[in-house]
């Protein structure tokens, strides 16, 4: 008996290991067109199209009356999706996308684009998988058969390819196309289509989180909008804020001091004040960043911090004044400097009681406390817990907190 459950236990898993396996298999590209086959490729005749003899091209009026059949087709299928009758809808749309083919490439790969946004819209993986297998063999059809002889590049085929492979979100073939794209236009110096390439190669970067090539293309991007142009102001302020934001999560500090310096040099021209603040906390605490690596360069964390709670406190700004103020607190402890940290603390005392925090009071004193415990200065410690206590009695917050405090000196 336990040999029988053995032998049936052993066959469950085989067979389910052999359909996991099969699964996997369909889910795959490079096997979409041994399992399950493709509708894409499907060479039954169509009425739609006539008899073509030795792959003979459509006339000029047979293409007509064939795209107007397939925009027909297209209707068709969209108003089945809107019934609610999606297998319906894309045996429809399948159809069509294997007679698009007649028309061209271009047309073709268009159309593919449409409904694979369609598909992705819809969650339909296996339709997305044929579509994408489409595609990816019109790309292989594109490109030189031999590399020693000089190939015309389709450049339309290849945005269409790009654009599509956007569509059904399959970001890394796109960016493959799009780095083609780039080199052909680059060859044709056509500086309005570089611009458009490289923005859509960094956008693509960052959407697939490779941030180094990201900054590659928006540093081509800045090079190029410093050689002129009406907009060449703001372009080159976009792709420096682009820059700031590729470098800090990239934590790369040095080049994100000197984007962020070269975005404060275009807001203080412009008079634009108001966003100074951030900035200088930003470079301060990239300083900071370098400092572990360098510690001279602690020096230029403390200006910026304190260049930012001058410009924040100046503008009224008292949330990032504090912000600033706290910053250099933790610098001044973590550098041993009690007293600078206590003189610091009295100026943070002053923002938080002009802003009307008086939960930014609360915890000013008890940092102010932990300062004077620290010095060993047990009677002004106190004072300043009790202070707190008196705070957080009437925000009704953290009163035990304070009361073991004062307790436990």
């Amino acid at each position: 008996m336990l040999r029988r459950l053995s032998l049936f236990i052993t066959t469950v898993i085989i067979w389910q290991l052999t359909n996991s396996v099969t699964l996997a298999r369909s889910n795959d590209p490079q096997q979409a067109d041994s399992f399950p086959p493709s509708p894409l490729e499907i060479t039954t005749p169509d009425p739609l199209v006539p008899t073509l003899r030795d792959k003979q091209q459509l006339t000029v009026a047979e293409q007509q009356k064939l795209e107007a059949a397939l925009d027909e087709l297209n209707q068709q299928a969209t108003a089945k999706l809107q019934a609610g009758d999606n297998l319906g809808a894309f045996e429809i749309w399948n159809r069509e996308l294997r007679l698009r083919r007649y028309l061209g490439a271009v047309a073709e790969v268009q159309a593919l684009s449409r409904v694979g946004e369609i598909a992705w819209n819809q969650n339909d993986r296996q339709e997305l998988q044929y579509i994408t297998q489409r595609l990816q063999a019109i790309q292989k059809q594109a490109q030189p058969q031999n590399k020693n002889v000089q190939h015309s590049v389709d450049l339309p085929l290849l945005q269409a390819l790009g654009e599509a492979y956007q569509k059904v979100r399959s970001l890394k073939s796109a960016i493959t196309v799009y780095n083609e794209v780039l080199a052909t236009v680059r060859e044709k110096q056509d500086l309005v289509a570089q611009v458009n390439t490289l923005t859509t190669i960094g956008e693509l970067n960052l959407n697939w989180f490779d941030y180094p090539q990201a900054a590659t293309a928006y540093e081509e991007l800045l090079r190029l909008a410093t050689s002129g142009g009406e907009n060449q102001n703001q372009q080159e302020f976009t792709y420096l804020q682009k820059l700031a934001y590729i470098y800090q999560q990239s934590k790369q500090a040095q080049k994100s001091i000197d984007v962020l310096n070269k975005i404060k040099a275009i807001y203080s021209q412009n008079n634009n004040f108001t966003q100074l603040p951030t900035l200088q906390l930003a470079i301060a605490a990239n300083y900071e960043i370098l400092a572990r690596e360098n510690p001279a360069l602690i020096e230029a964390a403390f200006k910026n911090y304190q260049e930012a709670y001058i410009t924040a406190w100046q503008l009224q700004q008292y949330p990032s004044a504090a912000e600033a103020v706290q910053k250099l607190i933790s610098l001044y402890r973590s550098q041993g400097q009690l007293d600078e940290a206590l003189q610091a603390s009295e100026i943070l005392l002053e923002i938080q009681t002009r802003a009307v925090n008086f939960y930014g009071l609360m915890e000013a004193y008890d940092q102010i406390g932990k300062l004077y415990l620290e010095r060993k200065d047990s009677s002004a410690a106190l004072a300043a817990f009790q202070k707190g206590l008196e705070l957080a009695r009437q925000l009704k917050h953290q009163e035990a907190y304070f009361t073991q405090q004062i307790n436990s000196i």
